[in-house]
């Protein structure tokens, strides 16, 4: 019987054309994150089942691939629960990974610690386009800093990597889980049922304000409350001002050094930002996971109409470790969207190399050959991409294949050198 030859369904083979582009985005990060102060970390990919099973990432917990125990640890016959089997998962984003890799290395790291973490990462989701069971989340976080010194950072370094990306006209929306629920309290809702009104807020783009309307009252909540919450959203979006306006609304429920703090991270960001991006502040922003506790924010692409990424503060999620809250805020680009669109727009990785190809007859053997590949690391040593390969029988297709994968120039070689 033969193997399968397809990849398992959610992951992908990575061809040499997108593998290129990918190593371009991977440097160009790297490169341009290095120059804020970050520093790069690797966490395994396997991590406890406890700690990734700990109510701290929201819907992601559901969709973990979970790892069986080994050997005489595993015992089916006698298991009565889950744990009786399960003692590992493979991890679901880079947060909680990082945040124990912290509370076990805290003593050895700078405070602030501004961390640069690649890697891949699984999710049992129902894949299609640009979603994966397997993919790459890129994240910077900087641990330590109360002050709003790390958004301001996070934000800038973010959109200047996407800028030497060539991404122009995006959004970086921007609002505050405090101001979130100062909005709830505000309107009446309890404090229980914040997160519960957040999800269904949080798919207004997809059902518009009404239809959050006709959500909130089929859950169960009071007419009054979700008539004075929904009134906040149109009274905002009829205002000029809209911090202004809701700063004022919001007086006696959003806490004034919060306040104070949001319209610093706003103002410093439009005084030294560039013309690639806009910073939008959005009251409707949520982020979906539970564990954020300030400043959230969302890259948008709103040509496109979708997200490629965010991030947020989360000052409690240390301390589920090691008893001691630390601050902590994180930004994540969207790896794959952005290779996706990337590939679908023909980029070309700038400031190739020379890409030329030896193709050597068969039959040339001996001090010849030795000849030919000494001229190839001649040409390497100059900085050409060299590759030395036997000439195919259908040399054209060859030729053809090479030139797509951007090779410039053909230098052929044959055993008698009269043919050409």
């Amino acid at each position: 019987m033969a193997l399968n030859k397809k990849p398992v369904t959610g992951m992908k083979d990575i061809m040499p054309e997108e593998m290129q582009i990918r190593d371009y985005v991977i440097s160009v990060i790297k490169e341009t994150y290095g120059k804020f102060g970050f520093t790069p970390m690797e966490t395994p990919c396997m991590e406890n089942i406890e700690n990734l099973s700990s109510k701290q990432g929201g819907e992601n917990e559901k969709l973990i691939f979970k790892i069986l125990k080994r050997g005489e640890k595993l015992n089916l016959e006698t298991a009565q629960s889950e744990s009786d089997v399960v003692d590992f998962g493979m991890r679901y984003d880079l947060t909680v990974p990082l945040v124990r890799y912290y509370a076990n290395h805290a003593n050895e790291l700078p405070s602030p610690f501004k961390a640069l973490q690649i890697g891949n990462v699984w999710r049992a989701d129902k894949p299609q386009k640009g979603r994966y069971r397997q993919f790459m989340q890129c994240d910077i976080d900087i641990l330590g800093e109360e002050s709003n010194l790390a958004e301001i950072e996070l934000i800038l370094a973010t959109t200047t990597t996407l800028g030497k990306l060539g991404f122009k006209n995006f959004q970086i929306r921007i609002n505050d889980r405090r101001l979130l629920k100062a909005m709830a309290a505000y309107s009446g809702f309890e404090e229980k049922d914040f997160d519960d009104v957040f999800i269904t807020l949080d798919k207004m783009d997809k059902i518009g304000l009404e239809g959050v309307a006709r959500e909130l009252i089929a859950d169960g909540y009071d007419s009054g409350s979700v008539e004075k919450y929904l009134a906040l959203f149109r009274d905002l979006d009829a205002s000029e001002d809209r911090l202004s306006f809701i700063e004022e609304k919001m007086t006696g429920f959003f806490d004034e050094e919060a306040k104070a703090g949001f319209r610093e991270i706003i103002e410093s960001v439009n005084a030294t930002k560039d013309d690639c991006f806009q910073l939008v502040f959005d009251p409707a922003l949520v982020r979906g996971m539970s564990y954020y506790t300030g400043t959230i924010f969302e890259i948008m692409m709103p040509e496109l109409g979708i997200s490629c990424g965010g991030g947020g503060r989360y000052d409690k999620m240390v301390g589920r470790f090691t008893g001691k809250d630390v601050p902590a805020c994180g930004f994540s680009i969207g790896f794959e969207r952005i290779i996706l669109i990337l590939m679908e727009s023909s980029f070309k990785v700038p400031n190739q190399s020379k890409k030329t190809a030896y193709l050597i007859e068969k039959g040339v053997s001996g001090d010849r050959l030795c000849e030919i590949i000494a001229e190839a690391q001649r040409e390497r040593q100059d900085g050409t991409q060299v590759l030395v390969a036997r000439m195919n029988k259908n040399k054209k297709f060859q030729k053809e294949q090479l030139t797509a994968q951007g090779y410039e120039e053909f230098k052929q070689f044959y055993k008698d050198e009269l043919k050409k």
